[in-house]
């Protein structure tokens, strides 16, 4: 908080008990309650230093002053929205709960400028990537990867989803996937032949030589045979991305990015796409035909001789 003084009792009490809340009871994942409960202490700290000591004091002025505060050390814009929407779910809290009589973030909305397209792959860049992932076939760890980076491209599916997937939750037959996304929302995501063959090969060939007592029903395991972990997806991800010259060094949401923006350019309505990639709103989909526009302007620039 960059301050040695302590918060009032009744913010540092009330981030105990809505950090509960978040965590029983709103079905945000871990990281996005970890990252809340820093945002509002920082809220807090802010509200300190203007002499307030309790929720009640808060209003919409010095949540908008301390968002300006953000913005001002140069947080990047999906931060700010990120610091907004956790004071809009904390006032909304405070107020139900009855440690407030209004609602001080009700109207709170993160202003930045133009949001950042996301690097992504064009579709020759994923083709070499997927080539470049082919292993020996005595390899399981190399199947796996082969298998990790075939299926997150094929469904634009988060890391973190991909982790979290069980045996249970591949059908073969219809060649689809059961996710459990954001908010604990479930949804079923086709995938190809090509990941359909790469997650036999694993299946059949890879994962019984790594898998022990503690693989349970992960569908991807680490070398010791526990489900694997993120930081182990996003490192594969970078190795492959490092061996086609010319490609961004993206991450495992780069190959999401990649996934969704081909998919528009490949004449996918942006309906489909928010279904399959777990959108909670049409404007968050809405991104990828931004960055379907610029790669065109880029190519007209380059090609059009009176561009």
């Amino acid at each position: 908080m960059g301050t040695d003084e302590e918060l009032p009792q009744a913010f540092a009490a009330a981030l105990v008990t809505f950090g509960e809340h978040l965590r029983d009871a709103s079905g945000r994942s871990p990281h996005t309650v970890r990252a809340y409960l820093g945002d509002l202490a920082s809220l807090f700290e802010h509200a300190r230093r203007n002499h307030m000591t309790g929720p009640a004091d808060l209003d919409l002025r010095l949540l908008r002053s301390w968002l300006a505060r953000q913005g001002a050390s140069g947080s990047a814009r999906s931060t700010m929205a990120r610091r907004a929407a956790a004071a809009r779910s904390f006032t909304s809290w405070a107020q139900r709960t009855g440690l407030t009589t209004t609602d001080a973030g009700a109207l709170l909305v993160a202003s930045g400028g133009r949001r950042a397209l996301p690097a992504v792959l064009d579709a020759a860049q994923a083709a070499a990537v997927l080539e470049a992932a082919t292993c020996d076939e005595s390899d399981p760890i190399g199947r796996r990867d082969q298998a990790i980076l075939e299926m997150l491209y094929a469904t634009g599916i988060r890391v973190a989803e991909l982790c979290g997937l069980d045996l249970t939750s591949i059908d073969d037959g219809r060649r689809t996937v059961r996710v459990l996304g954001k908010g604990s929302k479930e949804r079923t995501v086709p995938y190809g032949v090509p990941a359909a063959a790469a997650l036999d090969a694993w299946l059949e060939l890879g994962r019984p030589k790594v898998s022990g007592p503690d693989s349970e029903r992960a569908l991807f395991l680490g070398r010791r045979g526990a489900r694997i972990d993120p930081r182990v997806v996003r490192e594969v991800v970078h190795r492959a991305v490092a061996k086609v010259p010319g490609a961004p060094d993206i991450s495992p949401h780069g190959l999401r990015h990649s996934a969704a923006t081909h998919l528009v350019e490949g004449g996918a309505d942006l309906r489909s796409v928010q279904e399959l990639l777990g959108h909670a709103t049409l404007a968050t989909t809405q991104i990828y035909t931004h960055v379907s526009v610029e790669r065109l302007r880029k190519s007209y620039d380059q090609a059009h001789p009176r561009a």
